[in-house]
């Protein structure tokens, strides 16, 4: 039988991780495109999806999570880092939307007026637009570091049901006990 599939605020934890996959996978898909000129296209396109997958994902993980923040609230001394976080997750939407967008245009853009560029335009083009991609990657892992913080210092956690949680919204840890009775 499976799990019970958790609210909105539950979700956070699931949905997350995959944004963080697939945009930081994305460099590299588009960095093989750039040394494999016969099937760089398809590279780029491929790239391009993941790119695509992950900057929607930003959205339902900020959404999630602000869900999720608003029991967070309820964790003692947990303000100021939940703070930097929520702003952060909001940057690096915005961020990966706006690189989303310039990376569609440049795979796109060739296609659209029938005219390939050459590679001598290409290389450093997609070369810029990896420096830009670097920058919201340290972005993306210094919103992921104070998610990790919420969690791994300050104890908050996901509610998976109703009867788990305790009053600062977080579900208690395990006993002794239990860890025995697996």
């Amino acid at each position: 039988m499976f799990p019970p599939i958790p609210s909105w605020d539950g979700l956070h934890p699931i949905i997350i991780h995959f944004p963080i996959g697939l945009l930081l996978i994305a460099p590299i898909i588009i960095i093989i495109g750039l040394f494999i000129p016969k099937n760089g296209r398809t590279w780029l396109l491929s790239a391009f999806i993941l790119m695509l997958i992950g900057t929607i994902a930003t959205f339902i993980a900020v959404s999630t999570g602000n869900a999720a923040g608003e029991l967070a609230e309820h964790v003692n001394n947990v303000e100021s880092v939940l703070e930097e976080h929520e702003e952060l997750a909001e940057t690096t939407r915005t961020v990966f939307a706006i690189l989303t967008a310039i990376f569609g245009v440049i795979v796109f853009a060739p296609m659209l007026f029938k005219k390939e560029l050459s590679r001598v335009i290409t290389i450093p083009l997609t070369l810029a637009f990896l420096l830009f991609y670097g920058s919201g990657a340290v972005l993306l892992m210094n919103t992921a570091h104070q998610g990790g913080r919420l969690v791994h210092e300050f104890g908050v956690r996901a509610v998976v049901s109703s009867t788990a949680q305790n009053s600062q919204g977080t579900v208690p840890a395990k006993s002794k006990k239990d860890d025995d009775d697996d």
